[in-house]
């Protein structure tokens, strides 16, 4: 069964995203402070964590670079949150935020990010079933299908998932200008009518970061009015 930490404060609503997604056939955690959601992610199996950000003297942020820093980078984080401004939402991706729900929200958009998650997760691991994956070379930077790293002139770099999926869609079309729909589509599969595109410009400015794209000399080219382009060849090496 599909564990997903809860960290709410707020009973009620706590309480009332634990019925719907017990409901709907998942094991959650509840917690309320950053303390007990701790404790839970060191003995727990846990694949999704839902998020407030505003939390009684604490901050989900903080919990947040806790998860990506000094634990597990590949799981699923979602913040739930009441700070619809757009700084607020920036912050939460750059901490490493996989996605965000703003308040007040039906629980059957929630519902439609928690199955979309699950269902990558679970066609991810039939990927990787289905035998081993050729190392992706383009440039000077050698990408590890599965493993979410990479490596660049400056040494080994782990990715989130939406960089990870950012990566893998450039590399699957070198030199093809993709859309910020077609890049919303691969980041949130078909729960992309809930995000903004605004998600797509930060995680390109953050995989850029990783890469050690110069500006200079774009790997990723934006191209203005239309999208972005991967200005590198691609070769799969066995």
């Amino acid at each position: 069964m599909n564990t997903i930490l809860l960290l709410e404060d707020e009973e009620n609503l706590r309480h009332g995203i634990c019925f719907k997604l017990e409901k709907e056939g998942y094991r959650v955690i509840a917690t309320q402070t950053i303390q007990e959601a701790k404790q839970a992610l060191l003995h727990e199996d846990v694949r999704l964590i839902l998020c407030d950000i505003l939390l009684n003297g604490e901050s989900g942020l903080t919990f947040c670079r806790y998860v990506r820093n000094e634990l597990r980078r590949d799981l699923e984080f979602i913040f739930l949150t009441a700070m619809d401004q757009e700084i607020d939402i920036v912050m939460g991706y750059e901490t490493g935020a996989d996605d965000y729900i703003t308040k007040p929200f039906h629980l059957s958009v929630l519902m439609s990010k928690v199955n979309a998650v699950f269902w990558r997760l679970e066609r991810r691991r039939l990927r990787q079933d289905a035998g081993d994956t050729p190392v992706i070379k383009s440039g000077p930077l050698l990408c590890y299908p599965g493993e979410m790293q990479l490596v660049t002139q400056q040494g080994k770099v782990s990715l989130t998932r939406n960089e990870y999926l950012l990566l893998q869609l450039f590399f699957n079309h070198p030199g093809q200008i993709l859309s910020k729909g077609q890049i919303l589509s691969q980041l949130f599969d078909a729960d992309g009518d809930f995000a903004d595109e605004n998600t797509v410009a930060v995680n390109i400015r953050r995989l850029r970061e990783k890469i050690g794209d110069d500006a200079k000399k774009r790997i990723i080219k934006n191209i203005r009015g239309m999208g972005y382009v991967w200005d590198l060849e691609v070769e799969k090496l066995q």
